[in-house]
């Protein structure tokens, strides 16, 4: 089950930002209306808000870069939760943005699993 656990994660992780270094459009797709972003402490709710949000943020293209996935099993059934710290790399500048972020992921009947929770934040310091 732990084994299960970490590579649904791992392969999420790595769907999740591929999609958002190239194709942030896509990542509706992985998002239902109950689904809540808080993104630097503002809290969003919804696939139309949440897509608005990271369409909204002041830059286009960015890499991210992972240092370290941690995955849980959630007290939902079949639930897994996935924190993952790393840096964010964007165009022209020098030095990266270190991050975390959190996802609730809950898995639906066609097999897969959707984003009921995404925390992020930048790391200062």
């Amino acid at each position: 089950m732990e084994h299960q656990v970490e590579m649904v994660g791992r392969a999420f992780v790595d769907h999740y930002y591929n999609l958002f270094d190239s194709d942030r459009v896509s990542l509706s797709s992985l998002y239902h209306p109950t689904s809540m972003l808080s993104f630097e402490g503002q809290k969003v709710q919804g696939v139309d808000e949440i897509c608005s949000k990271l369409k909204s943020l002041p830059f286009g293209q960015c890499h991210h870069v992972i240092s370290t996935v941690d995955t849980q099993p959630s007290p939902f059934p079949g639930g897994i939760m996935v924190l993952v710290s790393g840096s964010l790399h964007l165009p022209g500048e020098d030095h990266p943005l270190r991050f975390s972020q959190m996802f609730h992921l809950i898995p639906i009947p066609e097999g897969s699993f959707f984003v009921q929770n995404d925390v992020f934040r930048l790391n200062y310091g």
